[in-house]
């Protein structure tokens, strides 16, 4: 990659905002190291990390990289059995902490969204919680040893503070001697040498024994260790020596148990670095508002709505550009200030971005190619370098450039061909032009030569495209439109700043006649394409307003037939009981009948008792199948003596039909006996078939079993916990009554209370070996998949 178009296209701006991004120092080094690569599959795995990163940002909030601090060089001098202090060792259990609770959190995002990048990165992370915790019992927040560390550690400590407290309560009786106050300076201790002492007037040191350890600046205060003490201060001496080497024995014994694991917790160190960088990535494309784009190493490019990321969002312009398909080269004309540079920096420094595994600013859709190089020679530049000329800083340049440019190149060129003679420049200018050309490579080159719009022209695979200018204001609109050549607004803009028209009129004269139509013809396209593009975006508002007309139909219309299932569903379910509380009435009392039949020796005829059934079974509503063969106008199915069917008003109840009573009515024979029924109430169980139909049907005549209702799914979206429960259960029954080995519980992601009161539930069901959370192709997490003895 081109260095100099690196700086030229200021990628390094971008770097220093995604170091910014980052949450620690190993993710800030690791984006700092950033560079583009000319790989498709790298970029490719680039660009798929940084989405896994924002989809679980989007649902998860940022990763916990809280406590997490680069301790590579504490590792190290562990590893070297040099000993660590306090305050190392607890970064180190933090660090720990910090990368459980990260591989956490990625475990957790992808049970949801699946991210197989971010697990595979996470998956060698190690968990040492037994060194952590053995840390944490040892050393505080403060980097001090705790009295906890060790029974020895607590016995001198509470030696030293027995001690110190006998030393300070003698020398508190001294100074409380009212002769002794005035040899003092101050009635107070302190210490000198960790030793305790008292500040006595340097004129009174004659009057006490002991030890001096210090005196003032100005000569008047001795610090002075009364004889009385020194034994005291001996002891705690020692008992303060004896502190701090169980200390150092405790560090010590620390420091070999991290030493012993220091090449796997400095794998993680660099594991943590590279998932913050991701991260990092993942915050700067949320912060850009930036989108993932496709990317191809074919030369295609495509951007809509793209922005430049280094200028306030308010204020930047879009563009839309396409390059690679129809042609592969762009000629930019227009007025200076126009966006001609911004729009040159704006495709290069996105390409770079995307070659990095960056999202882009511009609308969803866009397409960038993965080049070999990208060349870059902006005009804008002011380091002129040896007191060369503008023109030979240029030429500098593209000679640098034109020996390393390939056909999977991206070259772009600001004012070609400027900084001499006209015509010697255009001329110079399309020669450059035309060599790149053949050469093969994307190019979108800028420049104020018209001859370079006919050079564009006469070109196949060269359009030109201009820089929009609004002459009634004398603004450039920054926007690029591509298949329009800029023209000259000079006279326009000089007419309007008010120059005498009797100048502009000779000025006009000047210019040749085939020039001003070409101007005229370029106004009179600009004229065109705005009216077009007005008209566009009227159809587009109209058009997007349908499409939401229709979608509030549709979803009043949904909302109108399940409120009317909803209803026919309660009437139907309402009737039912009340039926079935007649019926059993009416069974108890035909049950009392023929008891008392058979206790006074009387008959009563089964078939009268059989109607009576049905005239009940007849009131009972009728079900969706029935219903809806009502609602299709009663049609019966076609049926032959011989059929097999169901009787529907006595529960499905088999028999065979023996003969057609007219035609509305036939006698069915159920069991041993034989009733007539409306055919509408029959359902062949099977159809007597032709032989040439049976023929035609054996390609496609499927077999099922004699389970074919038996569900193998069972769908409890937007049920509550208790009404999902009871459905499990039942549904559960079914399936093991049916020897199914395995059925699937759909209850959806949502917050996941659903799914833990589901699995809760199934683990202590008696029917269910097992269960799991779905597969990829099962549902995912909003399926559980579970296993019946």
């Amino acid at each position: 990659m081109n260095a100099k178009a690196l700086h030229t296209l200021e990628y390094d701006k971008i770097i220093q905002k995604l170091a910014a991004a980052a949450a620690t120092s190993l993710g800030r080094e690791e984006a700092e190291k950033l560079y583009p690569s000319q790989e498709l599959r790298v970029v490719e795995r680039r660009l798929a990390a940084t989405d896994e990163a924002a989809r679980a940002i989007a649902l998860k909030g940022s990763p916990p990289f809280g406590g997490i601090t680069d301790v590579r060089a504490s590792l190290y001098r562990a590893k070297l059995q040099g000993m660590l202090q306090p305050a190392e060792l607890f970064e180190i259990a933090q660090f720990i902490m910090g990368s459980r609770r990260l591989n956490k959190f990625i475990s957790s995002a992808d049970e949801e969204l699946t991210l197989p990048l971010l697990t595979d990165l996470c998956e060698p992370l190690t968990d040492f919680k037994a060194i952590e915790d053995e840390i944490r019992r040892c050393v505080d927040e403060q980097g001090e040893v705790l009295d906890s560390a060790s029974p020895e550690l607590a016995s001198v400590r509470r030696d030293i503070r027995i001690n110190a407290g006998r030393a300070r309560e003698k020398l508190e009786s001294l100074i409380r001697s009212s002769s002794v106050q005035k040899m003092l300076q101050d009635a107070l201790i302190t210490q000198r040498n960790d030793r305790y002492v008292i500040p006595v007037k340097a004129e009174y040191r004659s009057h006490f024994g002991g030890i001096v350890h210090d005196q003032s600046g100005s000569g008047a205060t001795m610090f002075i260790e009364p004889e009385a003490v020194v034994q005291m201060n001996n002891k705690l001496r020692e008992l303060t020596l004896k502190e701090q080497q169980e200390i150092e024995r405790i560090l010590r014994k620390l420091t070999e148990a991290v030493g012993e694991r220091a090449d796997l917790l400095t794998g993680d160190v660099e594991l943590i670095g590279q998932l913050d960088f991701i991260v990092a990535k993942a915050s700067l494309a949320h912060s850009m508002m930036a989108t993932l784009p496709a990317v191809n190493d074919e030369g295609k490019l495509l951007l809509r709505r793209a922005r430049h990321p280094l200028i306030d969002q308010k204020n930047v312009v879009p563009i839309d550009i396409e390059l690679g398909d129809d042609y592969s080269a762009i000629i930019v004309t227009g007025p200076n200030t126009g966006g001609k540079t911004v729009s040159l920096k704006t495709i290069g420094l996105l390409s770079l971005m995307a070659m990095s595994g960056l999202f882009v600013p511009a609308d969803e859709g866009s397409v960038l190619c993965v080049f070999d190089g990208i060349y870059a020679d902006i005009g804008d530049e002011q380091s002129i370098e040896q007191s060369l000329s503008t023109f030979s800083s240029h030429m500098t340049n593209l000679i640098s450039m034109l020996g390393q440019v390939t056909s999977r190149s991206l070259v772009l060129l600001d004012e070609v061909g400027a900084g001499t003679d006209p015509a010697e420049g255009s001329a110079l200018a399309i020669a450059i032009l035309e060599h790149l050309h053949r050469i093969g490579c994307r190019m979108i080159a800028t420049t104020h030569y018209s001859e370079l719009k006919a050079y564009a022209y006469n070109r196949e695979g060269i359009i030109n495209a201009s820089m929009e200018f609004d002459v009634a204001t004398l603004r450039p609109t920054y926007r690029l439109l591509v298949g329009v050549p800029g023209r000259s607004n000079a006279f326009a803009i000089a007419e309007r700043l008010g120059l005498p028209k009797s100048i502009i009129e000779h000025a006009r004269g000047e210019v040749s006649e085939d020039e001003l139509k070409v101007d005229t013809m370029i106004a009179s396209l600009e004229q065109d394409r705005r009216t077009a593009e007005s008209e566009r975006k009227l159809a587009e508002r109209l058009r997007l307003d349908v499409e939401k007309l229709q979608q509030q139909i549709a979803d009043e219309r949904a909302k109108f037939q399940e409120q009317k299932a909803k209803l026919m569903d309660e009437a139907r379910e309402q009737a039912r009981l009340s039926v079935a509380k007649a019926k059993r009435e009416a069974e108890d009392i035909i049950a009392e009948l023929r008891q008392l039949a058979q206790d006074e020796g009387a008959s009563v005829k089964e078939h009268k008792l059989i109607e009576a059934r049905k005239k009940l079974e007849d009131a009972i509503p009728a079900p969706a199948e029935r219903a809806s063969r009502a609602a299709a106008g009663g049609k019966a199915v076609k049926i032959e003596p011989g059929d097999e069917v169901k009787v529907l008003s006595l529960g499905g109840q088999r028999g065979h039909v023996v003969e057609l009573s007219g035609n509305q009515e036939a006698v069915v024979q159920l069991g041993i006996m034989k009733m007539k029924v409306a055919l509408a109430d029959l359902d062949p169980v099977r159809q007597q078939a032709s032989a040439k139909t049976k023929q035609q049907a054996q390609a496609t005549v499927v077999k099922r079993s004699r389970d074919e209702n038996i569900r193998t799914e069972l769908d409890l979206r937007g049920t509550t916990l208790d009404e999902a429960i009871l459905e499990v259960d039942r549904f559960l029954d079914e399936a093991f009554l049916s020897n199914l080995g395995q059925v699937y519980v759909i209850h959806g992601k949502g917050t996941g209370a659903l799914r833990t009161g589901i699995q809760e539930f199934l683990r202590r069901h008696k029917h269910v070996k097992s269960y799991r959370i779905g597969s990829f192709g099962e549902g995912g997490a909003g399926v559980t998949v579970a296993e019946l003895h």
